[in-house]
């Protein structure tokens, strides 16, 4: 307890510190008793404004000195990063140092909170309550996610004799442990989440009390964790397993019953700035369904390219390459230089629309109404394209005598060639039935290669992947693969135009679903806007209908 107050909470005199306080001195902030107000006016060498103490004018409350007990400091040392009084400064120990007033001091530091707590409130805490919302979205997930492995496991199962029920059994019990771990995993960056949003919280509510405080110790000692809680802790990233299935072999029953790939399950530091967290596990929809129908009036249908969530560039048989919003209003239209039709479209990431012209072996981009050639082949001749993360272009092309291959561009640069497999095979058919080509978000690069009858995938190296040459459970006719795109879960997806509907596979190239609904009719073009919809056009209708599937 402070010793000018007795057991009755009287408030003594800063002098003698034995009277009771009668009057105050509002200049020198000095509580005094009666006898010692004059004592205090004797003093010359200051100003003095004594009054009632009652009547006393509210104002900050000065630190006491710890070195000097009567003094309180008014004063505050940069250098030493303290509150100082008078005598502080006139003992020489502070000379040279740069000194201020301690209420300049205490706007400054009270300026500093602010910004910290509206920081703290605005954008860190709701971070974080964004990423633990996230975290249970993906725990959601991964209860249905797990659920539909044990269906799928156990529908195998049900196909064999009971001489493979060990088999199930294992496969189900690798499948729970995976599961659990997966769990395990998200479960602890869930706790260190709540954790740091407690410490957020409680950071929050210190400052808050500083800031309504006048009591200039508190604003002083007080140490910013807002570096620390920038720093967001590493997100798990989890590679779901999924279940492969194998033609029966009774003699091989464990090997081809189907295995599960490995649960890979790791963290991915994410800087030291708070930023929107990566986009959450979207499931797909139990029945896609039809949002808009467009009608471009095209007599026959070929590409598509998202300008935005809103606008779309297509183009068909003609030379002219049309801007649409989703209503069906015609926004822009650009004729090719040559005046041949573009054999593929899309939308560089400022947003500027590029075409292939076969025809006159050239790539070429629309920059404010005017067209610039950027690319010019000699041998061959561009077909198809694609605008990569990295600001890249990628082009499928066709020699004179029938070869296919992927180049990459930066500007008119040749980076990249991909043609061949690491056996000197080729990774792509020969003839000039359409090649389109996507990136992946893991960097993959796409092909649907018509001819070949399949979606052939390298990595960001060029090293072949997997091939998808379809799904046979309920489609009547050969995989017909034209356009192909991919969405914000890496998940690909192909129209298969003879068969009439969308293939969904996983990018490791295990097959999801099929989106059949909707009245496809020979769907061609395919992009996904930043909604994860699904953009088809139909090739004969002119048709562009927006899907939702996830």
């Amino acid at each position: 307890m402070d010793p000018r107050y007795s057991a009755q909470e009287i408030l003594l005199c800063d002098l003698c510190q034995s009277a009771v306080v009668q009057s105050h001195c509002e200049l020198c902030h000095l509580n005094l008793c009666i006898v010692c107000v004059g004592k205090h006016l004797s003093d010359s060498s200051k100003r003095h404004n004594v009054v009632p103490y009652r009547h006393r004018t509210f104002a900050p409350s000065y630190p006491k000195c710890p070195n000097h007990t009567r003094k309180h400091c008014e004063l505050y040392c940069e250098k030493c990063d303290i509150p100082v009084c008078s005598t502080c400064i006139s003992s020489g120990k502070h000379h040279g140092h740069k000194i201020t007033d301690i209420l300049l001091k205490l706007c400054s530091k009270k300026k500093d909170l602010k910004l910290d707590l509206n920081e703290l409130e605005e954008r860190i805490y709701p971070t974080y309550e964004e990423m633990a919302s996230d975290i249970k979205s993906k725990k959601a997930y991964l209860e249905k996610h797990y659920e539909k492995l044990a269906i799928a496991v156990s529908k195998e199962g049900e196909n064999w004799n009971r001489d493979i029920n060990i088999i199930v059994n294992k496969r189900k019990s690798e499948i729970e442990e995976m599961k659990t771990k997966h769990l395990a995993a998200l479960s602890k960056q869930e706790n260190e989440i709540k954790q740091i949003t407690f410490d957020v919280k409680q950071s929050i509510l210190d400052l808050k009390k500083i800031l309504d405080s006048s009591d200039v110790s508190q604003t002083s000692v007080y140490k910013s964790r807002n570096v620390e809680f920038r720093k967001l802790p590493p997100k798990v990233n989890v590679l779901l397993p999924s279940f492969s299935s194998h033609q029966i072999n009774t003699e091989e029953l464990n090997q081809m019953f189907g295995s599960l790939s490995v649960l890979s399950i790791t963290t991915e530091e994410q800087g030291n700035t708070v930023e929107s967290p990566c986009p959450p596990v979207k499931p797909l929809l139990d029945e896609p369904l039809l949002i808009t129908t467009t009608n471009t009036w095209y007599r026959q249908l070929y590409s598509i390219t998202c300008l935005n969530d809103e606008e779309i560039w297509t183009c068909g048989e003609d030379n002219i390459i049309k801007l649409y919003n989703l209503r069906g209003k015609l926004l822009k239209s650009v004729q090719t230089m040559s005046g041949n039709y573009p054999r593929d479209i899309a939308v560089t990431r400022s947003g500027e629309l590029v075409y292939t012209d076969r025809d006159t072996r050239t790539v070429n981009i629309v920059k404010n109404e005017w067209i610039q050639e950027v690319i010019r082949l000699r041998g061959w001749k561009p077909y198809r394209l694609c605008s990569t993360s990295s600001g890249d272009l990628l082009v499928s092309m066709l020699s004179d005598i029938g070869e296919s291959k992927v180049v990459r561009y930066s500007g008119s640069t040749e980076k990249q060639t991909i043609q061949y497999d690491s056996k000197g095979q080729r990774l792509y058919s020969t003839g000039c039935l359409s090649k389109y080509i996507s990136e992946n978000r893991n960097m993959d690069i796409c092909v649907a290669d018509n001819t070949a009858r399949a979606v052939v995938v390298v990595n960001q190296a060029g090293k072949l992947r997997f091939r998808y040459t379809g799904h046979s459970s309920t489609t009547k006719k050969i995989f017909d693969p034209c356009d192909i795109t991919t969405d914000s879960q890496g998940q690909i997806l192909t129209s298969d135009f003879d068969n009439h509907c969308i293939h969904i596979i996983d990018q490791d190239g295990q097959f999801i679903r099929y989106i059949y609904q909707c009245n496809l009719l020979f769907p061609w073009g395919l992009c996904v806007d930043t909604k994860d919809n699904l953009l088809v056009t139909e090739f004969s209708s002119g048709k562009v209908k927006k899907i939702k599937y996830m």
